[in-house]
């Protein structure tokens, strides 16, 4: 573990550096690879007409830059998710929120034609709500608190719900099953910078609430006793940290769909790094999670060639096996 301010800055920068080497990776390789040559003048002396401008801007840049921010997303709302809940476990796509997230974009498109960006911006908000609270309502014991047993046993049952939900409506509209086909099994390729620009206003402000909430987190960690012995109330607290949760997994589904995993796998790597202070965990979970996502997105170009496998599959390859190892575990705090 990374102990010092120092190291913990040098642990933050190889992360960065990591990140940086899967978008440069996720812009080169492809079913058309692009020599390093090619890929720096396609950013400092542009040529439209050119093989390389064509596959780098139009294509694998905002693939990357997509992937990016919503492995970020997801990774920063599953560390809040993990502390929230007090649940090792705890991730948008183990409790429910990614499947009401996308449930609520499939009724949308489905029975009310709406295509907005938008407007299923919104509709994936909405649909994250209702499956926390659902959560929430199942996972409650009778002295008032969340058994981490219950909430993930709940987060199974609304996961089911709302799938089965979106799948049965999607039989039922052929046309637009055919058409969130690949959305569904979570994809990032085919995606334009034009369904992130309506998000980036809710982003940014899912990122100014974990800059806020950055050092009151660690209270939550503590026993409820001992925060209210300091004098502290954390109601506020858990509100606004709910709120940036669904914020980031509704903006996540809205742009990639189903991806699973990322918000569980890479909460447990930073904190086995900087421990458990939040002001180094949020942020060491920003840049990881980006090239967690990157990387997977990469390497699913080369699983099934010359097929595509969407990004989804590989995180689900990746994230099963390691669900099942800290679901054995006694313990299940954070």
């Amino acid at each position: 573990m990374l102990n010092t301010p120092l190291t913990r800055l040098l642990g933050l920068a190889l992360a960065a550096a990591l990140a940086l080497m899967a978008g440069v990776a996720s812009l080169a390789f492809g079913a058309t690879t692009v020599a390093p040559a090619s890929l720096v003048q396609a950013f400092l002396a542009p040529d439209p007409g050119s093989v390389a401008h064509l596959i780098l801007l139009t294509e694998r840049l905002p693939r990357a830059v997509i992937a990016a921010v919503v492995g970020a997303s997801l990774a920063v709302a599953g560390a809040l998710m993990q502390t929230l809940t007090r649940n090792a476990l705890a991730a948008p796509s183990v409790l429910g929120i990614n499947a009401g997230a996308m449930c609520f974009v499939v009724v949308a498109s489905s029975l009310f034609a709406l295509r907005s960006p938008l407007a299923l911006v919104w509709m994936a908000f909405l649909g994250a709500l209702t499956a926390s609270l659902l959560v929430a309502l199942l996972g409650r014991e009778r002295g008032g608190g969340l058994s981490p047993v219950r909430v993930v046993l709940g987060g199974v049952a609304v996961t089911a719900l709302f799938v089965s939900l979106a799948q049965g409506l999607l039989i039922i509209d052929q046309e637009g099953f055919e058409s969130l086909l690949l959305w569904l099994a979570g994809s990032v390729a085919g995606r334009g910078l034009e369904g992130l620009k309506p998000l980036l206003p809710f982003l940014v402000a899912a990122a100014a609430a974990c800059v806020l909430l950055v050092r009151q987190l660690n209270l939550l960690i503590l026993d409820d006793e001992l925060v209210k012995g300091l004098g502290q109330h954390t109601g506020r607290i858990r509100l606004l940290a709910g709120a940036a949760v669904i914020v980031l997994a509704g903006c996540s589904v809205a742009l990639a769909g189903m991806i699973g995993f990322v918000g569980l796998i890479v909460p447990h790597m930073v904190r086995a790094l900087f421990g458990r202070d939040h002001r180094w965990v949020l942020p060491g979970c920003a840049l990881l999670g980006a090239g967690l996502l990157l990387a997977a997105d990469t390497l699913a170009r080369f699983l099934m060639p010359p097929q595509e496998v969407p990004v989804g599959v590989m995180t689900a390859l990746l994230g099963t096996p390691f669900f099942l190892h800290l679901a054995r575990r006694r313990s299940l705090a954070p």
